[in-house]
């Protein structure tokens, strides 16, 4: 059976409820060529925004990070065995992948962004990358965020975005022409890699994001556009903290 046409994801009136099931679906039946295929679709530039966001969250010895959506735990691994890193996710195959490439200093908890399994005020940093979009209520998901970060604490959003007007139409073209087949031929889930098009074209562009992420309770909101904007990274603080700016 087919996980799901692209033209299911893009109705407006489909259940919440329904969405996230089969947007986890989609994940599932990825989940071990996720990777190889993030590396070919994006000609490795992934890796690249991961290792970004990892340097911008300035990761310290002792804190609390969690990485949300984070899948088979790329970006947790990056963070160091010295912190207390977990990887939630939804998605548990996905996570079992991860669990199998080893990186035991990791901990994995089951969850999605907008019902948190932590308690208030108890991490200092939460990452995101490239999982935002698929979350069923954004709101909710930032004012998750938010709630369980300490005074003080960051949240980094790496995402997809609106690249530069002159690359823009070639982007697009490589997205639409290039993305689906490959789903085809490495992970054998054209549709599942069609909707992550789709997701990427519905996801808000850098300023309105931002203006979002404010409106959650978040301070010192900035971004960083990477690779001509096909990726950007927003950081927002929890206030009531010493926490300084970011280097970008």
């Amino acid at each position: 059976m087919p996980v799901l046409g692209s033209r299911t994801f893009a109705r407006h009136d489909i259940d919440p409820r329904e969405r996230e099931q089969r947007i986890r679906r989609v994940f599932e039946a990825v989940a071990r060529r996720y990777d190889l295929m993030n590396d070919l679709m994006s000609l490795g530039i992934h890796r690249l925004g991961k290792r970004t966001l990892v340097r911008m969250a300035r990761p310290r010895a002792q804190q609390v990070i969690v990485d949300l959506a984070g899948g088979t735990g790329d970006v947790a691994a990056r963070i160091g065995p010295d912190r207390l890193v977990a990887v939630c996710d939804p998605s548990l195959p996905m996570m079992q992948v991860g669990r199998d490439r080893g990186h035991p200093h990791v901990h994995r908890l089951a969850g999605t962004a907008e019902r948190l399994p932590l308690p208030d005020a108890s991490v200092d940093t939460v990452t995101i990358a490239f999982g935002i979009r698929n979350v069923t209520h954004l709101d909710a998901a930032l004012a998750e965020a938010l709630r369980v970060l300490k005074p003080g604490g960051r949240f980094l959003c790496l995402e997809f975005s609106t690249p530069w007007a002159p690359v823009r139409p070639f982007y697009r073209g490589f997205s639409s022409a290039v993305i689906p087949p490959l789903g085809a031929w490495i992970a054998r889930s054209p549709e599942a890699y069609q909707y992550l098009v789709e997701s990427i074209r519905r996801f808000p562009d850098q300023r309105t994001f931002q203006s979002l992420i404010a409106r959650a309770g978040f301070t010192d909101v900035h971004y960083r556009d990477l690779s001509f904007g096909i990726a950007c990274i927003h950081v927002g603080t929890r206030a009531g903290g010493a926490a300084t700016r970011a280097t970008t």
